[in-house]
């Protein structure tokens, strides 16, 4: 049990490293939730702030966050952010 808890808590970790989020603030909540064991709580957290700030995402982090909903069994954090994707390549 411990061992799934470390690797979701080490997933969000990630994600929170890689999200569009920039609020110094919503940053440590979610880092504190991770602190204290709050796992699901982070991770609705982190995609309910992405979601509110309609922050830009791409389809490859929205498939790492579909996979981390799956681990901490929260697929509605998820739901919408989908609206989000942004699958326009620039090439110039």
């Amino acid at each position: 049990m411990m061992e799934k808890r470390e690797r979701v808590r080490t997933v969000i970790a990630q994600l929170l490293e890689d999200s569009p989020l920039v609020s110094q603030e919503v940053i440590e909540d979610v880092h504190h939730l991770l602190g204290v064991g709050e796992e699901g709580l982070a991770f609705h957290t982190m995609c309910s702030w992405i979601y509110e700030d309609e922050l830009p995402i791409t389809s490859a982090y929205y498939q790492r966050l579909m996979a981390a909903a799956q681990e901490v069994g929260d697929s509605t954090s998820v739901d919408k952010l989908d609206e989000l994707i942004l699958d326009q390549v620039e090439n110039d």
